[in-house]
């Protein structure tokens, strides 16, 4: 059974820090709990609705067929919150760390909303592996129409209003969604990876890599996540097989395994301590 650690002493720290000096590569993990002290929900637990409806029954293929509607009134509430969010200190410092260290840090998020960018991440150095809010691609198979980095706040003047978190739902007509304008009969989609969906074989490719070396990833951290979900879940496993270690932040840890470094809390905290870095002033 996995035990937790949940010491934050100095020497536990000391340790994590002499470790991250001497890493070789670092692979950074990022999960919804990144970017919860921005505002931005789960999803996940008792935070999991969406207006009455389970938020992870809305982001699926067949949701999108049988009531694209819904779905596209989701993402347009789901684009507009990561619009006005900010990053926070542990965005930052993630950003910063990757910035001062470009050749030996490889980050993997599975957000789609933006925030890591817009903190000065290295675009080369981040591989979003559940896609971007602000990507959008045509939903026929075969058109490949695709719109990068579309950051209208909102998509069409159906879908106006649908941001107000008291609003209700509305049956928006086909029409009156956003369509591809390449084809011209479907519709577009965020381009984002839904459940039931692959994952971008590029940014597996890219991790594969890193894994392989040289040189090998000597050093995991997992931030904001459970790393629960499937391929995230056995990214630390590998490490830990290659001799690697790891180390998770996060509200709350149930997945460690004896030997990593477990730092509880809010990640606006603990990533930016543990980095020895903290964010710019308000």
């Amino acid at each position: 059974m996995p035990t937790k650690d949940n010491s934050r002493d100095e020497l536990t720290m000391e340790s994590f820090r002499k470790a991250l000096t001497n890493s070789k590569r670092t692979l950074v993990l990022c999960g919804a709990g990144l970017s919860a002290a921005s505002g931005l929900p789960t999803f996940r637990g008792a935070g999991g609705l969406w207006r009455n409806h389970v938020a992870t029954e809305l982001v699926t293929p067949d949701a999108f067929e049988a009531d694209p509607s819904l779905v596209w009134q989701f993402y347009h509430a789901r684009r507009h919150a990561a619009l006005r969010a900010k990053p926070n200190a542990a965005h930052i410092a993630l950003a910063e760390y990757t910035k001062a260290h470009p050749d030996k840090t490889f980050t993997i998020s599975q957000n789609v909303d933006g925030l890591s960018t817009r903190a000065g991440h290295l675009r080369d150095k981040l591989n979003l592996i559940h896609g971007n809010l602000f990507d959008l691609r045509c939903s026929g198979l075969g058109c490949g129409y695709v719109d990068k980095d579309n950051f209208d706040e909102v998509l069409t003047e159906g879908l106006k209003g649908a941001e107000d978190v008291n609003a209700v739902y509305k049956d928006i007509r086909i029409r009156d969604l956003p369509m591809c304008p390449k084809c011209k009969t479907n519709l577009l989609r965020p381009g984002v990876v839904w459940f039931g969906e692959g994952l971008p074989m590029d940014v597996i490719d890219k991790v594969d890599k890193a894994f392989l070396g040289p040189p090998r990833v000597d050093l995991m951290l997992v931030v904001g996540t459970s790393g629960v979900v499937w391929p995230a879940a056995g990214f630390a496993e590998r490490v830990r097989r290659l001799g690697g270690k790891v180390a998770i932040f996060n509200m709350e840890v149930d997945q460690a395994e004896p030997g990593d470094w477990v730092f509880e809390g809010p990640c606006e905290e603990t990533i930016p301590e543990a980095l020895q870095l903290t964010g710019p002033p308000d």
